[in-house]
């Protein structure tokens, strides 16, 4: 999953800003070479083409590709792995990337502190597992309702501030009941080992430590979540025929490279993600199945249905007070590629 949170400072020169982005960057790496989807009126386009792709986390994305087998393309992709989404749209807005994929939460915080230079052109459907609040060991809270007047960590302006407040709602409490406590996923597994805060709302490795430890899941986000991870095309990219050919062709191997590891190379897949993650790979190969039990990976083009999703996500942080107003996030996707990548995903 990919985790926002807001960009602050003064101005800086789009270069340096550029350069101080990409050194952010906890990884990279490039890939090309091979046959590639896309018309054969642009193979020879294509060979002049170079994508800047961003990851979160680690390069789960390459990691997918090269498991099927479609990681060799008839353009270079040079891979870079941020922290975070929010660090990826930074580096798309200065230029120092040409896509990003994040989830429903950054775009809206990146529209709302400048105006952006990408358009949100794909969406990636994946799981909303290990998005939970979890309660200390030993603790005597067993529930939402239970955290009313208690110490909560979060991450803030984060998929977890976001399910967090859907679940006190559900359970008819509100923000103000508790005493919440802005973290970072590290300072939050920390804070819960010692007893500091009563609960956390968190998502992937911290709820795998966390429950390792002792600590008990007492709220999910995983019917709250849309689910929807956005890509995000910078302008010059979607206008150049070239280059988003050769995104278009990126994104169906991407949704290909899904159907393809589920459909035999699961195990394999699973061995890279517990290496890059530190867990045993039969963890990892059950999380995989689990997740894709739940939603099944694929690429979509955009609908409405995910600009309204998203859209209650952006209202949800206004009103919490972490954006300062309204965003409209249509204002930022685009359907201009909708076409080629229907045409692609048939096809793949």
């Amino acid at each position: 999953m990919r985790f926002s949170s807001r960009f602050k400072g003064r101005p800086v020169a789009a270069a340096a800003l550029a350069s101080a982005l990409l050194a952010l960057a906890v990884g990279c790496g490039s890939s090309g070479g091979g046959k590639g989807t896309a018309d054969a009126g642009n193979a020879g386009k294509e060979a002049d083409v170079t994508l800047r792709v961003g990851e979160t986390g680690w390069g789960s994305v390459q990691a997918l590709l090269r498991t099927a087998g479609l990681d060799r393309t008839p353009y270079t992709v040079k891979w870079a792995v941020f922290p975070g989404g929010d660090k990826q749209l930074q580096a798309l807005q200065a230029g120092a990337l040409d896509v990003a994929e994040s989830s429903d939460i950054p775009p809206a915080f990146a529209a709302a502190a400048t105006a952006p230079k990408w358009r949100v052109v794909a969406v990636a459907r994946t799981n909303t597992l290990l998005q939970d609040v979890v309660a200390g060991k030993g603790s005597r809270v067993t529930s939402i309702a239970g955290l009313k007047g208690r110490k909560v960590g979060y991450v803030q302006a984060t998929t977890a501030q976001f399910f967090l407040d859907k679940l006190l709602q559900q359970a008819g409490l509100k923000w103000g009941d508790i005493h919440a406590v802005p973290l970072t996923p590290e300072e939050g597994v920390a804070a819960l080992d010692s007893g500091s805060i009563d609960a956390l709302a968190t998502y992937g490795n911290s709820v795998i430590t966390t429950t390792a430890r002792g600590a008990k899941v007492i709220g999910s986000g995983a019917d709250i979540l849309s689910g929807n991870f956005p890509f995000e095309a910078s302008r010059k990219v979607i206008a150049d025929p070239a280059r988003s050919a050769a995104l278009v062709d990126l994104l169906a191997r991407i949704d290909k490279a899904y159907a393809v590891v589920r459909d035999g190379r699961e195990a394999a897949y699973a061995k890279a993600v517990a290496a890059a993650t530190h867990q045993p790979p039969a963890q990892a190969l059950q999380q995989f199945r689990a997740g894709e039990k739940q939603i099944p990976s694929q690429v979509v083009p955009p609908a409405r249905e995910q600009i309204a999703k998203e859209q209650d996500v952006a209202d949800t942080f206004t009103q919490l007070g972490v954006l300062p107003s309204r965003v409209d996030v249509s204002s930022y996707w685009t359907d201009a590629l909708a076409g080629q990548l229907t045409k692609a995903l048939a096809a793949s």
